[in-house]
């Protein structure tokens, strides 16, 4: 346990849930950090980065299970002396452990609720994340198509690429067997890029609604998942506490008791469980470590920034605005996808320098060529001052 913020009674307060709650963003920062830093020295860590989020997830799978496991609270809970409860309506039965003045009886939770726990603590996390990693693929690419047209009509002219008939027949049948897939993975991305901030309007609209309910005491739930689940998150008595190491050793002790074999298979796989222990009980607390040492880094070179900068830093100018169209050029298109040469979606998109204005790399070639100015602007150019755009290399 970390600390007590504050609050009286069993039922935590809403910053002891808020912070228990950014409690893994902190951690799965302080780790991008350090594993950054790392990598500067040794390179191969970058693969690490590149799969950040299976990386992370695979993590938190691990010591959510334990914590569940031993102390019935998530990770973070546990390190805020937190415990899960399953909340029943209070019957008249018994056997009741523990009653509370609201009306909710709870008791210890089923493997089942342990099993959903981690689904809600880390499954649905990461898909999040993937979603949100595609749909931000699927926007951006949406915002280069209004501005430089579809991406599979910029390579085709055939004056800027030469192929001989082998070639051509090889990368047609290469692009034959890959449709199929490019295909269904474009479908995909575009239901992504629909359904997505819907869905993700409702998972934060439903979030905030929980947490202001729970901050006006109106609900004992802090999230729709724990209400889904049917569990309390309550504060942990001394007892408990005191009782936590006992749980885990007994825990254990009972997988040693489980391990079959010969003495000697059984003294290996006891040397490799006690191992694991060990190195699970010091990740737990370096990942503390790590957080506090990031969150104290984070204010201080945040307060050097604030420090530091001063009103002196302005910000950048306007660009300049746009040349005029000429009386007699030719006039610019509505679509800014349109050639104003040829009127159709630009292919090898290519600017004239003297006036910034975007063509069809064969029809300006060829008008530039022929008149000696820029179509649009009628001022002087030459063809040296056209630039092919390589915008989406």
């Amino acid at each position: 346990m970390l600390f007590q913020v504050g609050g009286q009674g069993t039922r935590p307060t809403f910053f002891e849930m808020a912070a228990a709650q950014q409690l893994p963003a902190s951690l799965r920062a302080a780790l991008t950090y350090s594993i950054g830093v790392l990598a500067l020295r040794r390179p191969i860590l970058h693969k690490v980065l590149d799969y950040e989020d299976e990386f992370f997830a695979l993590l938190m799978l691990v010591l959510e299970t334990h914590s569940l496991r031993t102390t019935d609270a998530s990770f973070a809970e546990s390190l805020y002396g937190l415990r899960r409860r399953a909340a029943k309506i209070r019957t008249k039965q018994a056997d009741i452990r523990s009653k509370t003045s609201d009306g909710i009886q709870h008791s210890s939770l089923e493997k089942r609720q342990r099993v959903l726990s981690v689904v809600f603590l880390v499954v649905l996390p990461y898909l999040k994340s993937k979603l949100h990693s595609i749909y931000s693929k699927e926007r951006e690419a949406r915002l280069q198509a209004s501005l430089w047209g579809p991406g599979d009509e910029r390579f085709e002219d055939v004056d800027y690429f030469v192929e001989g008939e082998d070639s051509i027949a090889s990368r047609t049948s290469t692009e034959a067997e890959a449709t199929i897939r490019t295909r269904l993975a474009k479908n995909i991305q575009k239901i992504i890029g629909l359904c997505y901030p819907w869905l993700h309007a409702t998972t934060e609209g439903l979030t905030f609604t929980y947490q202001l309910l729970y901050l006006l005491d109106a609900t004992g739930f802090y999230s729709v998942g724990l209400h889904a689940l049917g569990i309390h998150v309550c504060r942990a008595t001394g007892q408990e506490l005191m009782d936590t190491s006992s749980r885990i050793s007994k825990i254990r002790s009972r997988e040693r008791e489980r391990l079959r074999g010969p003495p000697w298979v059984k003294a290996v796989q006891g040397a490799l469980l006690k191992c694991a222990y060990v190195v699970l009980d010091y990740a737990q607390t370096g990942l503390i470590a790590a957080v506090f040492i990031f969150k104290m880094m984070e204010w201080w070179y945040q307060s050097a920034e604030e420090r530091m900068s001063a009103p002196t830093v302005y910000p950048p100018p306007p660009p300049p605005p746009p040349p005029k169209v000429a009386k007699d050029g030719i006039p610019l298109p509505p679509d800014r996808t349109i050639c104003p040469l040829c009127s159709q979606k630009r292919v090898n998109p290519s600017v004239v320098t003297v006036s910034g204005f975007v063509f069809c790399y064969a029809c300006v070639h060829k008008y530039v060529s022929q008149y000696k100015r820029c179509p649009v602007t009628l001022m002087p150019a030459d063809i040296d001052q056209i630039r092919r755009l390589f915008h989406d290399m």
